[in-house]
């Protein structure tokens, strides 16, 4: 099992775990519904709604439920059972055997399809046992069909995986906007938790842009611009898709924070962790064109030991796509502060900052630089093979 520390001088053991799924925190689900409840049809494609006066859609929308669904104090405006039906048919569960015997479980969602392939998304961390041709990767579809699978490519930078099995004409999941999420937004994720295959939990968003370091080695690291939520998250459901309240995917579940000893597994405390599905959505591209993808380089070393608010520069870099830093006039020394006006609190969140965005992209940044003045730099990211 790997670790996950998000940069805070909280004292809690963080667990890497095969799983993350978004349980209990706000009650959306299984309400009564209201009297002012109005039937209406999402469409498959492009996900509009449009109001259904007999109650019946078209085979090509799915009925959803509209209004006032309430349990407790809570409410929604679509019914969960309503969004379950339209996005199950598109998660999957993953199963990786090792040839050793060893195995293990977890999730996905199908995000491309044609006429004899599908492709399915899913984290680096629940495949990467199989990787030379040293395990076997099956998938199972929501009505139990099992096909074998191979791997497209996988970036471990960002733990993200895609993998294709020979089955066309599957339903694909819709694609929400993780942007547009704010603290409170309602959550639901799908999955199979501890093997549980089939399994929908709810939950809100309860922050954003929370840098999350997952990984025991600087070749395994992974750097994400995380999703919080108050779910809780078990083993099984990483890889799975995260969506929201119209069953949009608007993130991968990845990982938890528990208070466990990080050599057992262990399960929620109410803190989980998803790649945002906007940062995610370029490198599934760039596998699925290519089999490999590409990380934003600022061009710069940080220093790790350096204990002060901010990221400190420790050394610039040099090379084709690796000098932006310098490009832009950012002197060695320089603390940043925050990048387009996000705070850094230090060199994690520098990282995790960057790489949400995509190579090429220019962005702000500011930084105190001698003698304490702060200045904006405008920096053109570089490009580099991601791992």
């Amino acid at each position: 099992m790997r670790s996950i520390f998000t940069g805070t001088a909280a004292k809690i053991a963080l667990g890497f775990t095969l799983g993350s799924v978004v349980v209990g925190g706000v009650a959306t689900a299984a309400g009564t519904l209201g009297s002012n409840v109005v039937k209406a049809c999402v469409d498959n494609r492009t996900n509009a709604i449009y109001a259904s006066p007999t109650g019946t859609c078209t085979s090509t929308r799915t009925l959803v439920n509209l209004g006032s669904a309430t349990t407790g104090t809570t409410s929604s405006l679509v019914s969960l059972s309503s969004i379950v039906q339209k996005v199950s048919p598109s998660v999957v569960t993953i199963n990786v055997t090792t040839n050793n015997g060893g195995g293990d479980t977890g999730s996905g969602a199908i995000i491309k399809t044609d006429a004899t392939s599908s492709w399915i998304s899913t984290n680096n961390h629940v495949i990467e046992a199989a990787v030379g041709g040293v395990g076997k990767i099956s998938v199972e579809l929501d009505n139990g069909d099992s096909y074998d699978a191979t791997i497209v490519g996988r970036d471990s930078n960002y733990d993200l995986a895609v993998i294709k099995i020979s089955k066309g004409n599957l339903p694909v999941i819709a694609f929400g906007d993780s942007a547009s999420l704010l603290v409170g937004d309602p959550l639901i994720a799908f999955g199979s938790p501890l093997a549980l295959d089939r399994t929908v939990t709810s939950g809100i968003v309860s922050a954003l842009n929370r840098p999350v370091v997952t990984g025991s080695s600087t070749t395994s690291e992974s750097y994400v611009d995380a999703i919080q939520t108050d779910a809780a998250i078990n083993p099984g459901n990483s890889g799975g898709p995260l969506t929201d309240g119209l069953g949009r995917m608007v993130g991968i579940n990845a990982a938890i924070a528990s208070t466990a000893a990080t050599s057992g597994q262990s399960g929620s405390i109410g803190l989980g962790f998803a790649i945002p599905y906007n940062e995610a959505k370029r490198i599934f591209a760039e596998i699925i064109k290519d089999g490999k993808s590409n990380r934003p380089v600022l061009g710069v070393v940080f220093d790790t030991t350096y204990t002060g608010k901010g990221a400190k520069i420790a050394q610039l870099t040099s090379g084709t796509g690796s000098d932006a830093a310098t490009k832009a006039g950012i002197p060695v020394g320089t603390i940043i502060t925050s990048i387009n006006g996000v705070r850094i609190p230090d060199y994690t969140a520098a990282i995790v900052r960057i790489r949400s965005f995509a190579p090429g992209e220019t962005i702000s940044v500011v930084g105190a630089v001698a003698g304490g003045t702060s200045k904006t730099y405008t920096v053109t990211l570089g490009s580099a093979v991601s791992n």
